[in-house]
């Protein structure tokens, strides 16, 4: 079988920004090994995917800053767990002590299920395979990921990375309302934990200039990669980023809405924004 590349990155012509954009879950090659084995269409599989993100977010190399996409899907490999996260229900031979919640839900390093808990397949997946995905995805992936946020942190002094994301629209039934509306944008940097409030309280502001309502951690704080990364007492801070669905995309079809290219332009004006946060002389408190 021929192995897919783990990642696309994207770089600016001349590094500028401290900042670093990433989509680990809009990956949208799916291997043949995955539709073979799995229970689903490929359509159905596709309700995992963040699907046309890293799209939404391409204006960050013209800005100065380097983006980073997956190519496989979040069925294949969820790069926003860990790799130790296994999943006892699915793969032969792990054992359930010391299960935490996602796991326990079917959304482990290697998924069980896609969204509304359709099961992705019809019995176990061998242990040998389950750390090959992860040595050829998951691995090389952060690696180049680690690689970029200490690039930014030794070029600039300090570095910025935006986990980007969008979540479906029935996901913001748990969401607390914003002057009477539920959210567009969900911003996650594990309550304090995983970036300065400055960072936070700028990047809010930047979407909120561009028309989107924002929430803060509700219901989506941050997974995996905000948490591995974001180190405020170092000057490395993690935002992850959530957008609604239902702006962009029809949601059933996966398809681009037409008011795609007019929502990816009001995008590029923050991605350009968040580019130059730091570089426009925020002053950001030592933790």
């Amino acid at each position: 079988m021929r192995e897919l590349p783990p990642f696309l990155l994207t770089e600016p012509a001349t590094l500028t920004s401290a900042a670093v954009f990433n989509s680990p879950h809009s990956g949208s090659v799916y291997p043949q090994e995955l539709l073979d084995r799995s229970r689903l269409t490929a359509h159905q599989l596709r309700a995992s995917e963040d699907a046309f993100v890293d799209q939404l977010f391409s204006a960050a190399s013209e800005a100065g800053a380097p983006l980073l996409a997956a190519t496989a899907p979040r069925a294949w490999l969820d790069l926003n767990r860990g790799p130790n996260e296994l999943d006892p229900a699915l793969i032969e031979g792990v054992q359930s002590a010391g299960l935490n919640q996602r796991i326990a839900a079917g959304l482990g390093v290697l998924p069980r299920i896609v969204a509304e808990g359709v099961p992705i397949y019809d019995g176990k997946l061998s242990a040998k395979d389950a750390q090959r995905r992860i040595r050829l995805t998951h691995h090389p992936y952060h690696e180049q990921l680690g690689h970029l946020v200490r690039r930014a942190s030794q070029r600039f002094g300090h570095g910025v990375l935006f986990d980007c994301h969008s979540m479906p629209t029935d996901a913001l039934k748990a969401a607390p309302k914003v002057r009477g509306s539920l959210p567009d944008i969900v911003l996650g940097d594990r309550f304090g934990a995983a970036a300065a409030r400055e960072i936070t309280a700028e990047t809010q502001i930047l979407f909120q200039q561009a028309g989107f309502t924002v929430a803060r951690n509700a219901p989506f704080a941050g997974g995996y990669i905000t948490q591995r990364y974001g180190r405020p007492s170092r000057n490395i801070h993690a935002v992850q980023i959530e957008i609604d669905r239902g702006l962009y995309m029809d949601q059933s079809r996966v398809e681009p809405l037409p008011v795609f290219e007019d929502v990816r332009a009001r995008l590029a004006e923050v991605t350009r924004g968040l580019a130059n946060l730091l570089s426009d002389g925020l002053a950001v408190a030592a933790e």
